[in-house]
């Protein structure tokens, strides 16, 4: 998967031996230690979570064709699929929180309207860490002493922990506050998507599959995510197409039929109705080369 940028690395949810809980909690000490290739500064793709928190030093993250500079009191919440990388962690101390889709239950949506990267104040992060160093101190010792494990405990100290880090503009402020069946809707709507955005681009199709409306979808949508249901699935379609065209080498034709577009000329549509350029011109302003467009 290349295109003249660094291949996208792969990351696979793998454990530490006895620590096979659905979480992990690591700091940013560790991942130097044991990345001693450096290989973080390079793009890559976990299918696992990533919470982060900075609690001194100074650095730089980029996540899906954003960039953020790190300081104390930053947070960053890498979600599975997303191209990040860690471009420069030297100065940064902090925990390093990996956890399994799923293992997180029980949560509200308030976590779709939040950025890759946010900062805490103070006291915030000083709670927030408090939380962190909970949930270290649980997950050891549930790996040094087996009988002591107890993965409810460990999600729902996660659970606190992403309640106490998430920013006060967790939920759109112009959006209706969720109820829990609008939560409840929302949440298998983006379970959906996530699944079905390469073969499903109408709205009305999860509508049928999941048994409610389109305007239950609508609504259910715009209170937890605050856009539209349609914007939804239209944003999730629109990110894929830019990560295949900067960080791979297929051709636009292919790409589009990746996303399950029938020509190259509805997915250029599309993508112009999205950014306002053809995926070509998108392509080329990002930096990547020309690719071989047949």
């Amino acid at each position: 998967m290349e295109n003249g940028h660094d291949p996208v690395r792969q990351l696979r949810y793998l454990p530490a031996i006895g620590a096979s809980y659905g979480v992990e909690v690591l700091d940013f000490r560790a991942l130097r230690s044991m990345d001693t290739r450096r290989r973080r500064v390079r793009p890559q793709r976990p299918d696992f979570h990533v919470l982060a928190l900075i609690s001194s030093g100074t650095g730089a993250h980029e996540a899906d064709f954003r960039s953020y500079r790190l300081a104390e009191g930053s947070a960053v919440w890498i979600r599975p699929g997303m191209v990040h990388r860690w471009s420069d962690v030297e100065a940064c101390e902090g925990p390093l929180i990996l956890f399994r889709t799923g293992f997180l239950t029980g949560f509200s949506a308030a976590e779709a309207a939040v950025a890759a990267c946010w900062q805490l104040d103070r006291q915030r992060l000083d709670l927030a860490l408090l939380a962190a160093e909970h949930l270290a101190r649980e997950h050891d010792a549930a790996v040094r002493s087996p009988r002591l494990a107890s993965p409810a405990l460990l999600s729902h100290l996660l659970a606190a922990l992403i309640l106490r880090a998430l920013p006060a503009t967790a939920e759109p402020a112009e959006a209706p506050r969720a109820d829990a069946r609008s939560t409840e809707v929302f949440r298998a709507y983006r379970a959906a998507v996530e699944e079905h955005f390469t073969d499903r681009h109408h709205v009305g199709e999860y509508a049928q599959a999941l048994g409610y409306d389109v305007r239950t979808l609508t609504r259910a949508t715009r209170a937890a995510a605050g856009i539209a249901a349609k914007a939804f699935l239209d944003q999730r379609i629109l990110l894929e197409a830019k990560r295949l065209l900067a960080h791979t080498d297929l051709p636009v034709g292919s790409c589009a039929r990746r996303l399950g577009f029938r020509d190259t000329g509805n997915f250029t549509t599309f993508f112009r109705r999205q950014t306002e350029m053809p995926p070509t011109t998108w392509r080329t302003e990002y930096g990547a080369p020309a690719s071989r467009d047949h």
